[in-house]
């Protein structure tokens, strides 16, 4: 029996893809993707440097890059590892200052767009 989700927003439904695509992914090559899961792991352990803090520097450059999967996973991971809507903006403006008006773009519309939705699903 084939199970269906339905995602209750549009930022959980990209999460969904994401997850999806990167199944499929590790179906195909499995050992690329453990070693790249490895990797990623250690970088995002707790270390010097917070997790939170790893996730908020992997927001800012997944908003540099304009890279709109990223930008909503991180945002999560900044969310899930305790980063307050404060400080998750005051990434937003520091890589602006890099990033300019297309970091912006996408903070005055996905970011925020993630925010609500994000908090909508812890009520």
């Amino acid at each position: 029996m084939e199970h269906y989700y339905e995602p209750a927003n549009s930022i959980e439904a990209a999460l969904h893809d994401y997850k999806m695509g990167l199944g499929v992914f590790t179906q195909k090559m499995p050992e690329l993707a453990q070693h790249y899961n490895a990797f990623t792991e250690t970088c995002f352990k707790e270390g010097t440097l917070s997790q939170k803090q790893k996730q908020l520097i992997a927001f800012g450059i997944s908003l540099y890059s304009q890279d709109e999967y990223c930008i909503i996973y991180h945002l999560k991971g900044c969310l899930d590892q305790g980063a307050s809507e404060e400080e998750v903006l005051e990434a937003v403006g520091v890589t602006a200052a890099f990033g300019g008006g297309a970091t912006m773009s996408q903070a005055v519309t996905l970011v925020q767009e993630a925010l609500t939705e994000f908090n909508q699903l812890k009520q």
